[in-house]
């Protein structure tokens, strides 16, 4: 006695459960309605329409949206993104320029848009009694390699320029972190930190 191969069942939407129980009674309803449900629900790891709108928020945080999508958003609130600045760098200057707007022109505003692209304190100083309309800025970059520390002048430079009072003229000064051999007559006078070879200083590689 043989019997007859069964073909396997059919898979069917889920979204059957949801319709009068007349319906279910016709299995291509089943397999009808699976296309729409692969559509918006979802189907094969790929998210589905349900998914995509419930996150679209996230497109419109510069936290959250996708590095692709930082440009498109950084045109909504009129900012133009050099290609050379980091993610993270764009991400901040789009999440705050809006607020920034109201300060520009001012040494506040300034001040933070530098601070925002260099990541650290920045000094601006604008008492100078012979020289009216100018202003020193003093910012420290924290770049070994020399040609990103030129970059990183240069764009720093650029946000002054864009940001400063058109009758306004300026100095740049960029502070880079090293390393300073004093003697102890000089550290004694100036207090300034003294190194001292094999104790708290290290010149040279080590193997451990």
């Amino acid at each position: 006695m043989t019997t007859e191969p069964q073909n396997p069942p059919q898979p069917v939407s889920g979204y059957l459960d949801y319709l009068p129980a007349i319906f279910r009674q016709e299995p291509f309803v089943g397999r009808f309605l699976l296309s729409f449900e692969s559509v918006l629900s979802g189907a094969g790891g790929r998210p589905g329409l349900e998914t995509v709108i419930g996150g679209l928020a996230d497109y419109f945080d510069p936290a959250t949206t996708e590095a692709e999508f930082l440009p498109w958003l950084a045109g909504w609130v009129a900012l133009s993104l050099p290609a050379d600045w980091d993610e993270q760098t764009k991400r901040n200057f789009i999440a705050q320029i809006v607020p920034l707007y109201r300060l520009r022109g001012t040494k506040a505003g300034l001040r933070r848009m530098l601070e925002l692209y260099t990541g650290k304190p920045v000094e601006i100083y604008d008492t100078f009694d012979n020289l009216p309309y100018f202003f020193q800025v003093r910012l420290t970059l924290s770049e070994p390699d020399p040609v990103l520390l030129q970059a990183k002048q240069q764009i720093a430079r650029s946000i002054i320029d864009q940001e400063k009072p058109a009758h306004t003229f300026y100095a740049l000064q960029v502070a880079v972190p090293a390393m300073r051999l004093v003697s102890k007559a000089l550290h004694e006078r100036e207090k300034a930190p003294l190194l001292i070879l094999g104790k708290n200083t290290l010149l040279g590689t080590s193997i451990l």
